[in-house]
């Protein structure tokens, strides 16, 4: 995954994965904006106790930087298993979903994350691309399997990029996250390691590959970065409490 930055220091990660021509992906990291601590700096998340003209000019960074056309859609992200579909829905922002797809070019699916994981995918040949946000309980809710669905793609004919998110170091989870994810697949258990304090450490990138094999969507990239572990490029809920947030984003170019 590369890095690039704009005048203003905006710092940008571009998905190294095999896109379509015409199909275009980001994920943000942490620094280049304007917010103050502890949203420093390039916050992107209107819903975190950040002042609103911060984040207004983060995001207005962000769009510069990436030259798109139009406003992400900026969901309301309730660790659920809704898509919108902004084909069809195209007042949506700020509507309570986790995941999004378009078929068109302009829109731009975007999911914000500080720890949970955000899946990108792609039909292979550029006609749609989605934005999932995938942190425990929405996967395990089946949020990757309504996105998948809603793309109206055959599976095998998707790609998909893991972005970062929490890694299995840092990832504790009690019984219960971990006998969702085995009510519905048995040998996700392998997902799960013991620790010392009676708990478990939790492969969250695992579980998505997972669950993206299991439709049938082989081909999947991403998926080592963990937010936790690196403060100077992401934002991290688990490791810092009150942050900012990063945004992974997909669109199809005018």
């Amino acid at each position: 995954m590369s890095a690039a930055s704009d005048a203003e220091g905006v710092q940008i990660l571009t998905p190294e994965w095999p896109a379509p021509p015409g199909v275009r992906a980001a994920f943000t990291l942490r620094a280049g904006g304007v917010s103050a601590a502890p949203f420093d700096s390039l916050n992107v998340g209107a819903h975190v106790g950040d002042e609103a003209a911060a984040v207004t000019e983060n995001r207005r960074r962000v769009r510069s930087q990436l030259r798109l056309a139009q406003e992400p859609t900026w969901m309301e992200q309730v660790h659920g298993i809704d898509v919108l579909d902004l084909d069809v829905q195209r007042a949506a922002a700020g509507r309570a979903a986790d995941a999004a797809v378009t078929r068109r070019a302009g829109p731009v699916c975007a999911v914000q994350v500080a720890d949970c994981l955000p899946v990108l995918l792609a039909a292979r040949d550029g006609s749609a691309v989605g934005a999932a946000h995938a942190g425990w309980r929405g996967l395990a809710a089946g949020v990757l399997e309504t996105t998948v669905r809603a793309l109206a793609v055959e599976p095998r004919c998707l790609i998909a990029w893991l972005g970062p998110g929490i890694g299995q170091a840092h990832f504790e989870v009690g019984d219960e996250v971990r006998q969702a994810f085995l009510a519905h697949d048995a040998l996700a258990a392998a997902a799960f390691a013991p620790n010392s304090r009676g708990r478990w450490q939790c492969d969250l990138a695992g579980l998505a590959r997972r669950r993206l094999a299991a439709l049938g969507v082989a081909a999947d990239f991403g998926g080592n970065w963990c937010t936790y572990a690196d403060t100077s490029r992401f934002f991290s809920y688990r490791r810092d409490g009150r942050c900012g947030r990063m945004a992974a984003l997909i669109w199809r170019d005018e």
